[in-house]
């Protein structure tokens, strides 16, 4: 089969694989039907995610059908329509049983498709811990529909949930990339008093806007001023940063009223400084890390329900043989594309 690899520092390319076996009971093989391309994917490419392996195929957004099952798989069965989480947890360890399953101790366990162990921007992929890692499509729910749920739908969730996020709160978001829109649908389901979404992308904050006219938007350039301007007690009550740029980490706390909660969910590809002596005083809670991915069953019911939808996000698909121009197209951000499908039709 073709899978997309990551052969070297700065390269992907289309090669030939056998097509993968089970290797553990726990295991699943999933026939992928629809993949997408993550900013986490360019993040390897560029050499940030130093745990990422030379040879492995790439690719951590896929939708499929079960194919095979090992014998200790007791959720999935051949024949069922799943959607794939970014994470591999056991369910068993002690981080797993307190729903922090993005540091499950299991080998493969946290990010490992894509990245450790080989990802789906392929026609099959091996799962491990298919019992955690795969949930059942609902009926009348599209593979499109599911398409984000493993992934950038889950780290919306995720950052949304541990937020707290009230019904009197200015919540201020910082990005509109794919990650950031799926935030902002989720931090709707909290019904905050306000939210303001921070973008540099015109066509974007036309997008949200669009899309969601009771959201604000402003530039980065008197983001402070607006959000000020837009909130009740001299700043955001919670921020969101999903962007990962130079300098939104700065923007975040900077943007947050006194006690506020700043939520950092963006993955740099720097280090950032915290200059605590700079925030002295604004008593900030911060949050911080990797998604923990366990509620996909739940953002498929909500799917199922009406009251999430990313297939707006989808803008571009392309087959898996034009890989390589579908990467290039969602590098640059050309043609007004958030997310970018994968067909594995020949």
């Amino acid at each position: 089969m073709l899978a997309y690899t990551y052969t070297a520092p700065g390269r992907f390319e289309l090669i030939e694989k056998t097509v993968p076996t089970l290797a553990s009971p726990r295991d699943a093989i999933v026939r992928v039907t629809l993949a997408s391309i993550c900013t986490s994917d360019l993040h390897i490419k560029h050499g940030s995610v130093p745990r990422a392996v030379p040879g492995i195929t790439v690719g951590h957004e896929m939708v499929g059908v079960v194919e095979a099952v090992g014998d200790a798989v007791r959720t999935v069965k051949p024949g069922d329509r799943v959607t794939v989480n970014v994470e591999t947890f056991c369910g068993e360890c002690f981080f797993c049983r307190h729903g922090w399953v993005n540091n499950c101790t299991d080998p493969d366990g946290g990010w490992a498709l894509g990245c450790r162990i080989d990802g789906g921007q392929a026609p099959y992929v091996r799962v491990p811990c298919a019992d955690q890692g795969l949930d059942v499509i609902p009926e009348g729910v599209s593979d499109r529909q599911a398409l984000l749920v493993g992934d950038v739908l889950a780290t919306g969730y995720w950052a949304a949930d541990i937020s707290g996020i009230t019904p009197e709160d200015t919540v201020l978001i910082i990005g509109a990339g794919p990650t950031g829109l799926c935030t902002l649908q989720c931090v709707r389901l909290k019904n905050p008093r306000r939210i303001i979404v921070c973008e540099p992308d015109a066509g974007r904050r036309e997008f949200v806007r669009r899309l969601y006219p009771e959201v604000l938007t402003v530039e980065p350039d008197g983001v402070l001023d607006f959000v000020r301007s837009h909130s009740d007690h001299g700043g955001a009550d919670v921020v969101l940063e999903v962007a990962g740029g130079p300098d939104t980490f700065r923007m975040a706390w900077e943007c947050a009223r006194p006690n506020a909660t700043v939520t950092v969910v963006a993955l740099y590809e720097g280090a950032q400084t915290l200059p605590l002596p700079e925030m002295y005083g604004k008593n900030l809670t911060f949050k911080t890390g990797g998604v923990d991915g366990c509620c996909c069953a739940e953002t498929l019911s909500l799917i199922a329900e009406g009251k999430l939808d990313t297939t707006p996000l989808i803008t571009h698909t392309f087959p898996l043989r034009e890989i390589d121009a579908a990467y290039a197209l969602f590098e640059n951000r050309r043609d007004g594309v958030i997310k970018v499908a994968v067909t594995m039709e020949e």
